[in-house]
């Protein structure tokens, strides 16, 4: 393990644009379940399929066990960052790091201070009136009893992506183009299985591709470096190697 925390300094060095990418595993140290590990949110009884309820026909459907759901099950104000976070605000604040490409929706990077954050799938903290577009904080949502509802009478809908619905083009965009320009890519706590997100290593041609996770994925074999091992903790025997 230190050989390769070891290289990792190394190209963290070497390198002066970076963006990382990462999934749930940022966030399961902060005692966030991820989706599809053992004990994940897939893996918990529910009434219904948690790949159903996170549809968009879903939510139009059924908006009360959507939101049933939701506030059981996503309601992660109380959490707070963790080590990756704070380390890569960090490694920001240095000016190595350019971008964060985040697949989860909890916010945690914004609290930990992190400045140029991506969200493809959104956050919970904004959310909007399906019909007048009127904006509303993340209590009202959480803190509502029945359906939240907008002064307009319409519903309120958390902007997430949920199941059957696109990435903001604008975001993908985005997110494409500081990949593109990255001279190293740092892959974390991602499985790499969810379309379209996994397609966005395909644009980058940088000089490091660095994949950090604790299950193989099948871009393993196109990285420079794969450590399949907790991120907080590769990240904390990182900091000690003063990059």
């Amino acid at each position: 393990m230190d050989e390769k925390i070891s290289l990792l300094a190394s190209y963290i060095k070497e390198c002066e644009n970076i963006v990382f990418f990462g999934g749930a595993g940022v966030s399961t140290e902060s005692g966030i379940p991820d989706f599809r590990s053992k004990d994940g949110l897939y893996s918990q009884d529910y009434a219904f399929s948690f790949e159903k309820i996170l549809r968009s026909s879903f939510f139009y459907l059924n908006p009360f066990v959507f939101f049933d759901f939701y506030r059981n099950k996503m309601d992660v104000r109380d959490k707070e960052p963790n080590f990756t976070h704070t380390f890569l605000t960090t490694l920001e604040e240095k000016g190595k790091l350019k971008a964060i490409i985040t697949q989860n929706i909890d916010g945690l990077h914004e609290k930990a201070g992190s400045k140029n954050i991506i969200s493809l799938h959104g956050s919970i903290y904004n959310n909007y009136c399906i019909k007048c577009n009127k904006r509303y904080d993340v209590n009202f949502i959480f803190e509502s009893k029945k359906i939240p509802t907008c002064s307009c009478g319409f519903p309120i809908k958390p902007d997430i992506v949920l199941y059957g619905e696109e990435l903001s083009i604008h975001t993908l965009s985005l997110a494409i183009e500081k990949i593109k320009n990255a001279d190293m890519l740092i892959v974390g706590g991602t499985s790499l299985s969810v379309f379209p997100a996994n397609t966005l290593l395909s644009y980058f041609h940088g000089k490091r591709l660095v994949i950090i996770n604790m299950e193989k994925t099948d871009f393993d074999k196109d990285a420079h470096l794969v450590i399949h091992h907790k991120i907080g903790e590769v990240f904390k025997l990182l900091s000690q190697k003063s990059v």
